[in-house]
């Protein structure tokens, strides 16, 4: 019996087969193909979570470090400060904004993340997993199999799509992690497989057309607030999934149109730092004196 799947429609019909959530089918794909025993496989899953969750959390339990172009650090101490009565995103929500900028902050002065799916949009889903893990009434293997989905996820916009900010633009990585951390949301609140997917099309579908413009051409800004926004994004469309409210256009599709879109793209808004944010005056007239690093 195999477990291999090579898009949604063919997941969704393994969970349907077989009873199983898309983290259950996931995990049997990876044991098949990978030959692993199922604890070597979870060892895995949870060096990821340590990792993750180190990174959520250096910025703020440490010193503030600037990052290697100086423009990012301290940003996520300043959220966590950030007085009650102001808080209107609600506790949650605000706790993984915070983590989300501690992870770019982590990744832009040379710690160590998971690339989930890229360093530039690696964020987006520890901080939405592990906040709601802190908040919510679910069991640590209801978070590994999270990050198991999140995983399966992943594997579909790595595989059918695209996951390159140089090749898509920022929708291709924020977007496809947004969509990544709404499955993964979804299935941890008790979703069914065709609600997590519908979840990541809605997340992929509000960030569709987003340009990957790093100004003076380093993962810093606006990468770090663009991963706030994707776990904002990634938590509104789980709760949209969970209402029931769906996309009418289908996981697959979604794919297949955020690529075309990506590719649709001028080069300029394709990670080359010569367009959108990385043209603002404002941030232009300091090139001069950062040249070394690029």
């Amino acid at each position: 019996m195999s477990y291999d799947f090579t898009n949604a429609k063919k997941l969704l019909a393994l969970c349907s087969e077989h009873n199983m959530k898309i983290s259950e089918v996931m995990l049997e794909r990876e044991l098949e193909l990978s030959g692993m025993s199922r604890s070597a496989l979870f060892e895995m899953v949870d060096r990821c979570l340590r990792v993750m969750e180190s990174s959520t959390n250096r910025s703020l339990d440490e010193e503030p470090v600037k990052s290697m172009g100086g423009l990012i650090g301290g940003e996520s101490r300043q959220m966590r400060n950030l007085s009650e009565d102001k808080v209107i995103c609600g506790t949650v929500l605000h706790k993984a904004l915070t983590m989300a900028l501690s992870v770019a902050e982590t990744n832009a002065s040379m710690g160590v993340i998971v690339a989930a799916p890229t360093a530039g949009s690696a964020g987006v889903v520890p901080a939405s997993l592990l906040a709601v893990y802190e908040w919510a009434d679910v069991s640590l293997d209801a978070l590994r199999l999270g990050l198991i989905n999140a995983g399966a996820l992943g594997y579909l916009f790595t595989k059918n799509g695209s996951v390159a900010g140089a090749d898509a633009g920022c929708q291709a990585e924020v977007g496809s992690a947004s969509a990544m951390a709404a499955s993964a949301l979804a299935e941890m609140l008790g979703g069914t497989p065709e609600q997590c997917c519908n979840a990541a099309s809605i997340a992929v579908s509000n960030l569709l057309g987003l340009v990957c413009d790093p100004i003076r051409g380093l993962v810093e800004v606006p990468c770090q607030t663009r991963n706030a926004i994707g776990v904002a994004g990634a938590f509104t469309a789980a709760e949209l999934s969970l209402a029931g409210i769906t996309s009418p256009v289908l996981l697959d599709e979604m794919i297949d149109i955020m690529v075309d879109v990506g590719h649709s793209l001028p080069e300029s808004l394709r990670e080359t730092g010569k367009g959108g944010c990385a043209c603002a005056p404002s941030v232009c007239s300091g090139l001069r004196g950062i040249q070394h690093l690029l």
